[in-house]
């Protein structure tokens, strides 16, 4: 009898635990909870933490996130407004806003980010292609800035933006929480992550971007030759300059230098027979010097003074 009790007691103990544990259910402060009898849902969502309680065995517990969540897009090849393919890669954060009516619409996380696809994916098709490129790309207009080159700006071809990455962004996000205002979430915050050529495009890019280099090179470069020819002009006028002075200045010297040995010469001439005698077999030697040398033939004439001079040697 006595065995008979205590295996009724453990029985109803057991029961009890079960029903309890279906009967009781705890949230936490990253939770919220929609219960569902019978897969509809049933009551208010629960959105606060703590112990709560549920009809045992025909309700379930259905919990969803509370905290921010991640979205990522796929890479999407996009046409711009001024027919320039390009990937675009997103990224959005949502939460939860209504339990129940996320329950309703979406059921599940998986069937949120599904949707989600076709949300930002769809508005960011149809932004990007009613912009052009550097409207996705920029934020504000650039100031253009030397490039070293005399005249040569860069930026200064770069088109006006008036509306930039960011207003676009902005607009993707506001008209997207429009479309997700009935399915119990957010779009809190909505980005571009990467955007680019496709591999075509960009090859052309590239080219383009060398070809622009080549010609600020090339520019440069015959900037240069031309400083250099200019700087090398003026050497050459210099230094003609300095030879020309030079010159001048070596012919007065010379000049001098004969005028005072006139001078000598004359004098001594004058002193005296024997002074003249000097002077004349000096000059005699002097004639020989710049005048003969081993391979010199002369024919004279009788009344030529170097004739006589020679003459008078012998």
């Amino acid at each position: 009898m006595k065995n008979k009790k205590s295996i009724i007691s453990i029985v109803i103990i057991v029961i009890s635990i079960i029903l309890i544990a279906q009967s009781t259910f705890t949230v936490n402060e990253k939770q919220q909870v929609v219960i569902t009898q019978f897969g509809k849902p049933v009551g208010e969502a629960v959105i606060t933490s703590g112990l709560k309680f549920k009809t045992p065995f025909v309700q379930k517990v259905n919990y969803f996130e509370k905290r921010y969540m991640e979205w990522d897009g796929d890479p999407n090849q996009i046409p711009t407004k001024d027919k320039k393919f390009i990937f675009v890669d997103t990224y959005a954060r949502w939460q939860i806003t209504d339990p129940l009516q996320f329950f309703k619409r979406l059921t599940n996380e998986r069937g949120a980010h599904s949707r989600l696809d076709d949300i930002l994916d769809g508005e960011t098709r149809d932004y990007i292609a009613n912009h052009n490129i550097e409207e996705a790309v920029r934020n504000s207009n650039r100031t253009p800035i030397s490039s070293g080159v005399l005249g040569e700006l860069i930026g200064d071809s770069l088109m006006n933006i008036n509306v930039g990455r960011d207003k676009i962004q902005n607009m993707i996000l506001k008209t997207a929480n429009e479309q997700a205002k009935d399915l119990g979430i957010e779009i809190l915050d909505f980005r571009f992550k990467r955007i680019n050529y496709v591999h075509e495009v960009r090859v052309q890019v590239y080219e383009r971007m060398k070809s622009e280099r080549f010609r600020i090179a090339d520019k440069f470069r015959s900037e240069g030759q031309g400083e250099a020819s200019k700087i090398n002009g003026e050497k050459e006028r210099e230094l003609k300059t300095i030879q020309s002075d030079a010159f001048r200045k070596a012919e007065e010297i010379k000049g001098k230098a004969d005028a005072k040995a006139a001078l000598i010469y004359a004098s001594a001439y004058n002193k005296s027979s024997m002074s003249r005698d000097l002077y004349s077999f000096l000059k005699s030697m002097e004639t020989y010097r710049t005048t003969f040398d081993s391979t010199t033939s002369v024919i004279l004439t009788t009344d030529s003074e170097l004739y006589k001079y020679l003459k008078k040697m012998n």
